[in-house]
């Protein structure tokens, strides 16, 4: 690597002030993927966000925002949220008509979760709900939640209730839905969380990536789960903002610098050149001048008559969704290693941003393309 090529991917990826960012981070703020969750009061919407988030907290008025009169919205994590989910009345209350929320929630949903208890047979108003949804068009992802299932106590008549709401809720849908089986009991384990989060991953994928639950090999992948979100909201801002012509050429380096740092921070250390050295070199000899030339070109796309605005700009964004979250991970390798003395092994970081760059590229490209 030269220093010429050193000297300026350093400056572009040094976070100094700059203007185009706090309106990218706004942009994605008003971008952020939204789960709707629909069902009947008893149903088991907070529970299910607190046992998605980990946040014993969830309420009502806990966190929650209102988004209509009777409708709220939970951003998560709060502080740099990467995931929305809207929480509406529940269905079937005396005096309360959904049309003003379903309108509400439906033009800034991307995936909808309906959910019915196990032990409820009259689910009349999820069902109206339901096919109001469908006839206004807008939500193309449903997946039928079924909760409760303790609540049945004979296996034979449970099954025979989940067949039934599941027939129902495909009727008013007017097409076969994808199913998860869920109990969320106020004492003991839960039932079928890792299920939903299976499903979750093609309704929403980033919500699979936000809160997947899985054993971790070793102390580094756990340290790096800790950090997985802050790595999706910086993902997220740097896609936002890329979607505009000529912003991320400056915004988007700006963001990777950014997070950078703060990753740093988490371990107790700080970057400088010789440090941002030895990670650049840790990624590749070829890296700064790749990095460097395809972010030159997809602006550049971008100012294409009709192609850029559309496919150039989506194109651009889902690769600095992808290569921002890449490069965070290779990030957090590098810095667990050294903060804890140990030797930095070269091929490793390499192929820690080449992992995660494949992990996340179905995630980036549904991110960047449904707005």
């Amino acid at each position: 690597m030269t220093g010429d090529l050193f000297k300026r991917l350093y400056t572009a990826l040094s976070p100094e002030p700059n203007p185009a960012l706090s309106p990218a981070f706004r942009a994605r703020q008003t971008q952020l993927p939204t789960l709707w969750l629909l069902g009947k009061t008893g149903a088991g919407k907070s529970s299910l966000i607190r046992a998605l988030t980990g946040d014993s907290a969830v309420e009502i008025g806990n966190g929650f925002r209102p988004c209509t009169r009777t409708a709220a919205g939970y951003d998560f994590p709060a502080a740099r949220p990467v995931l929305r989910f809207l929480d509406t009345r529940g269905l079937g209350e005396a005096g309360y008509d959904p049309a003003e929320d379903i309108r509400a929630c439906q033009g800034r949903s991307h995936a909808l979760l309906a959910l019915v208890r196990a032990d409820d047979p009259e689910q009349g108003a999820l069902l109206k709900a339901l096919a109001d949804i469908r006839r206004q068009g807008g939500i193309g992802q449903l997946l039928a939640v079924h909760t409760g299932l303790g609540l049945v106590g004979d296996p034979r008549q449970r099954g025979q209730a989940v067949a039934r709401h599941q027939q129902l809720l495909e009727q008013a849908w007017g097409q076969p839905l994808s199913r998860v089986e869920l109990d969320l009991p106020a004492q003991g384990e839960a039932f079928g969380l890792e299920a939903l989060l299976a499903q979750l991953a093609d309704v929403l994928p980033i919500a699979r990536q936000l809160l997947e639950h899985r054993q971790h090999r070793d102390r580094e992948q756990h340290n790096f789960a800790l950090l997985r979100r802050e790595l999706l909201w910086y993902a997220g801002a740097a896609g936002a903002c890329d979607a505009l012509p000529a912003v991320g050429l400056v915004a988007v380096p700006g963001i990777q610098g950014k997070l950078l740092h703060s990753l740093a921070a988490h371990y107790g250390l700080e970057w400088d050149r010789r440090r941002f050295a030895e990670f650049a070199a840790a990624l590749g000899g070829g890296f700064a001048l790749h990095y460097l030339s395809r972010l030159g070109v997809r602006q550049l796309i971008k100012f294409i008559p009709v192609y850029g605005q559309t496919l150039g700009a989506t194109t651009a964004a889902a690769m600095s969704f992808a290569t921002t979250y890449a490069l965070g991970r290779a990030a957090c390798k590098y810095l667990y290693h050294l903060s804890r003395g140990e030797e930095v092994v070269a091929g490793d970081i390499r192929a820690s941003f080449d992992q995660a760059m494949q992990d996340i590229r179905s995630t980036a490209e549904h991110e960047t393309h449904r707005h």
